[in-house]
């Protein structure tokens, strides 16, 4: 029997992750996302689909440490100052859209009928927008580290926050002989502040001090158990406080984000994360009760509709009223439309002190779960209906080309450029101007000492801004092959005097620079296949000077080829002559 049992459950296991395995990457190839589909997936094996799995609270229960995990790797990437600086995002912006979406959705609940009491736990319920879905959605799209992703972390986690005194309202609002003490609240609060007040004293001065004792030990899998140990730890305990498990897992990971040890936790915490936050989402599309639906279905699609409409216009607005851009608010409004998974809590809570009926909160259950199912075909409805138009870059701690003088300017600071900048440093008394037109490339280098310079070099007065027509050489390493010819072009016409060395793609690309009169094409890969064949000539038995005099018939053979190319093919009768300068030298193309 007990044999029995285990196949049972196995069998469930395997049926749960052969879903995702054939839901998750057809949703995602139609352009769905991820999201929509691991609940399509639960919602066809649940109960209410082909019954292969009748336990979806269970799941929920389980899965809900996806959520934690994720919050805790989100903890890792916030440094406490970093955090500090969100206040207003977190207490401000995020009271000010519970406060307006709060009461406008009381309004709704009082519209269909029901009673203060009720519509304003429904509409709080409903306020607690879903930390999972929407923390995939940003995710997804890599939006989570990003301005207008960290004002919707904000209020996450404000929402996160809210439970406590939500809870608290419940028991003021609970009818007499329900069984709740008004006394206990007081005593809720302190053990709340006392749980929070623990996790953080833990994290300060007792969690560096362990991760240091067990990497001394060098015992990897010891390492991951402490990592899974202190996020289930703190969950643990802001949980037994009455808090939000994903609450303390944050604070957990905001702790240890200074912490020599963050990228190993993050990686330790990975696959965790994602497994067990891809089962809530199955989770969450089993407990969608059809039967409920069936019976209620003008009720809850009315309510659905309703509810989300409203959510979306009050973010909007509050969005707008605190000066973010449309595209911004638009994008947070249909991205935190939904209710949450808090507000089972919430109504759980609710339903046993009697402040709402069962129906109700089998029917808010419904209205919620529906709304978490639309909110990643609307995003993605929206997306495809109205493709979001280039961001213009951060210009965060970047400078304008303006003004520069350099012996030698280097246009482009990626891995060739960063390899030749080091070379020619490496003569002593070099004056480098650097200019590249990727910001993130231009904070990194930041972070290395190098001061890179924000332009455009494919522009004339770009190349004029950075000391052009100063330089002596112009080096030009940008991975664009039109933009490195109209460099060449450019640079040709703005300072004649300069000699121009430019990086090439291939030989078809070399072609184009000396036909715009670069002085050195370096072909990318032709250097790299010369130095392997002489070291596979020298593996097969030959010397030194054999191999040296195989590569050069090789280089005489290649400049011969490119000789008659540039003169008596594609550039026939184009002469290589600008002003009085001698012509380019085609043997001078190196790779």
């Amino acid at each position: 029997m007990a044999v029995e049992g285990s196949s049972a459950e196995l069998i469930k296991i395997v049926t749960l992750l052969g879903a995702a395995v054939v839901a998750v990457p057809l949703f995602k190839r139609l352009g769905l996302g991820s999201v929509l589909g691991y609940l399509a997936a639960g919602l066809v094996i649940g109960p209410f689909g082909l019954k292969l799995v009748d336990d979806p609270q269970t799941i929920i229960h389980v899965a809900e440490l996806g959520v934690v995990m994720f919050l805790f790797v989100i903890g890792l990437e916030m440094k406490p100052s970093h955090l500090w600086g969100m206040r207003r995002q977190i207490f401000g912006l995020g009271s000010l859209q519970i406060a307006v979406c709060g009461t406008l959705l009381t309004g709704v609940g009082l519209a269909f009928g029901y009673p203060l009491a009720v519509s304003f736990i429904s509409a709080m319920g409903f306020v607690l927008t879903s930390t999972a879905i929407v923390m995939q959605l940003l995710a997804e799209r890599g939006d989570i580290t990003q301005a207008r992703g960290q004002k919707i972390v904000g209020i996450l986690l404000f929402e996160d926050l809210l439970i406590v005194p939500l809870l608290a309202i419940v028991a003021f609002l609970a009818p007499a002989g329900s069984g709740t003490a008004t006394d206990g609240i007081m005593l809720r609060v302190a053990v709340a502040a006392a749980s929070f007040a623990a996790l953080v004293g833990a994290g300060l001065w007792l969690l560096n001090p362990l991760f240091r004792i067990l990497a001394n030990a060098k015992a990897r899998e010891v390492m991951t158990a402490a990592a899974l140990l202190v996020v289930l730890g703190s969950a643990l305990l802001m949980e037994l406080g009455g808090l939000s498990m994903a609450m303390g897992a944050f604070v957990a990971g905001v702790l240890l984000s200074e912490s020599s040890f963050r990228h190993q936790l993050e990686a330790d915490i990975e696959p965790f994360r994602g497994l067990l936050l891809g089962l809530f989402f199955l989770g969450v599309g089993m407990a969608l009760d059809l039967n409920v639906v069936g019976r209620s279905w003008m009720l809850i699609v009315a309510g659905v509709l309703a509810m989300m409409a409203i959510k979306g216009l009050c973010i909007y607005a509050v969005a707008r009223a605190t000066r973010s851009s449309h595209a911004d608010a638009l994008d947070r409004a249909l991205i935190m439309a939904q209710g949450g998974e808090f507000a089972f809590v919430l109504l759980t809570a609710a339903m046993a002190q009697r402040v709402i009926s069962p129906d109700v909160n089998a029917n808010m259950t419904a209205i919620i779960v529906l709304s978490m199912a639309l909110t990643p075909l609307v995003v993605a409805a929206y997306r495809a209906m109205c493709p979001a138009p280039a961001r213009a870059p951060s210009m965060d701690g970047v400078e304008m080309a303006e003004n520069l003088h350099g012996k030698v300017l280097v246009i482009g600071f990626g891995r060739v450029g960063q390899i030749a900048v080091q070379g020619i440093l490496s003569h002593g008394g070099a004056e480098i101007a650097i200019i590249d037109n990727d910001t993130e490339v231009i904070r990194d280098a930041a972070e290395y000492g190098f001061k890179v310079y924000y332009g455009d070099g494919a522009r004339a007065d770009v190349l004029r801004a950075a000391g052009a027509q100063h330089a002596q050489a112009i080096v030009v390493c940008v991975d664009d092959k039109e933009a490195a010819t109209r460099i060449v072009e450019n640079a040709r016409r703005e300072c004649l005097q300069v000699r121009v060395l430019v990086r090439a793609w291939d030989r078809e690309h070399a072609l184009a620079l000396v036909k715009a009169d670069a002085d050195v094409v370096v072909r990318e890969t032709f250097e790299a296949g010369m130095q392997l064949g002489r070291e596979a000539v020298l593996a097969i038995g030959a010397t030194d000077e054999e191999a040296d005099a195989a590569m050069a018939r090789m280089r005489a053979r290649d400049a011969e080829r490119f000789t008659l190319e540039t003169s008596g093919g594609l550039f026939a009768g184009r002469a290589l002559v600008l002003g009085n300068m001698a012509p380019r030298d085609p043997s001078r193309l190196n790779d």
